[in-house]
């Protein structure tokens, strides 16, 4: 991996003009929307209850927006975004500007960024460091979506540590009256600032240069981001940014919760495969397993149906190094996440790790419910500490994909980068 903060070439957050709603902080609220990847068909049918402009509309097109364009949905999505620009739903900033972005959720937590367009580099610069694995779909059906609408309409979410000039910046405008503020049905605020002066803009660009940052939420989107780019065949042009919200950990740092797993497997079978090559716990309360999980050394996961759950620990170290092989002693193969789907899903189990084999559920009552209709068994994770993340980035490794949940996640809707504008 090259090092290229050694050249100067660190991170570069540019400010941009944005492409904003109109409303008034009521209305703003319900045009604000989860990101993509989060929403089920029934909420996204609830926020456009909420509100017929909210920008679901937008970055999940379906029927509704390919009506407006023969059929295509991407196409429709951007039929919609040209209509509500010459309604004034939306409309663009006057001047370029990277904006302070703060969510505070209803226990008085705040996580506050910089949004601004960062420079799309090759991972093996070591500059933006993704640490999962991404799916050619997810990739493809954005590309189509920001090829069509010429917009990123989501930010992707970056970290990194260390507070300097950004840091300063970030915290200066609590004496400022924000340039908008809303309020989401999941009790999150979200009150956004514009800084426009050149001066403050080139001493972030002087601090960042020499930093790196690693991707928390969004890897698909970044990958998208360097698709498009590449399409342009190197091309200079807005498709050489991407929308971002950059976030210093030691500071307004977001929180880390797992993603857990529902296995195509039965309960009973689950514990066949598994009796042999792990220590398996009496059987106990869902409720007692995330206990006992939390408190166990070493590898463990809670495998869990309806309310029956058994915790799964001490695995074979012969088998953990046979799977793993040379990833074995390194930070990606002392992680949970690695462990299950390298040993338990893919030797024990005997499952190839697809989506059709290994769902994804972001809270525990998703994956047991998802668990008893499917007839499958939900397997229950811890978070993986952010400098376990860090780390596995820094070495170059990849994790299973969909292997960490940073949250608060950014809305949105905040803020639009459309290429026109820019």
């Amino acid at each position: 991996m090259t090092d290229a903060l050694t050249a100067g070439r660190g991170l570069s957050l540019a400010p941009f003009r944005a492409l904003r709603f109109t409303a008034d902080a009521d209305s703003l609220g319900r045009q604000l929307s989860p990101p993509y990847d989060v929403i089920a068909d029934a909420e996204r049918a609830e926020l456009i209850r909420s509100s017929a402009t909210n920008v679901v509309r937008l970055i999940l097109p379906e029927q509704d927006e390919a009506r407006f364009a023969d059929g295509d949905r991407y196409a429709g999505a951007k039929a919609v975004l040209e209509g509500w620009v010459n309604k004034r739903v939306l409309a663009v900033d006057d001047e370029p500007a990277l904006f302070v972005y703060e969510m505070s959720t209803p226990d008085g937590a705040a996580t506050r960024g910089l949004l601004g367009a960062v420079e799309l580099r090759d991972p093996e610069d070591g500059v933006i460091l993704p640490h999962e694995n991404t799916m050619a779909g997810p990739v493809s059906d954005r590309l189509a979506l920001m090829s069509a609408t010429e917009a990123n309409l989501e930010p992707i979410f970056l970290v990194y540590e260390g507070g300097g000039a950004a840091s300063e910046l970030v915290a200066s405008v609590d004496e400022q009256a924000p340039l908008s503020s809303a309020s989401t049905p999941n009790g999150v605020r979200h009150r956004l600032w514009a800084v426009t002066d050149p001066a403050a803009h080139a001493a972030v660009a002087e601090d960042l240069a020499g930093r790196r940052a690693l991707i928390a939420d969004g890897h698909h989107r970044y990958a998208t981001y360097r698709q498009l780019q590449a399409d342009h065949g190197g091309e200079p042009g807005p498709w050489d940014r991407g929308l971002t919200l950059l976030v210093d950990t030691s500071s307004y740092g977001p929180q880390v919760h797992p993603i857990h797993r529902v296995v195509a497997l039965g309960w009973i079978r689950i514990l066949e495969l598994t009796e042999g090559a792990a220590d398996i716990s009496e059987p106990m309360s869902v409720a007692a397993a995330e206990k006992q999980l939390s408190q166990t050394e070493g590898f463990a996961v809670a495998l869990a149906h309806e309310d029956e759950a058994v915790v799964v620990s001490n695995l074979s170290a012969d088998l953990r190094r046979e799977a793993l092989g040379s990833a074995a002693d390194t930070a990606l193969g002392e992680l949970d996440i690695t462990v299950l789907h390298r040993v338990l899903i893919e030797r024990v189990w005997q499952l190839s790790d697809t989506v059709d084999n290994v769902g994804y559920a972001h809270s525990v009552s998703e994956a047991l419910a998802e668990a008893l209709h499917a007839g499958r068994t939900a397997v229950l994770v811890r978070a993986t500490p952010v400098q376990a993340v860090a780390a596995v980035a820094a070495a170059g490794e990849r994790m299973p994909r969909k292997s960490t949940l940073f949250t608060p996640k950014p809305a949105s809707g905040v803020v639009i980068r459309r290429f026109a504008d820019q």
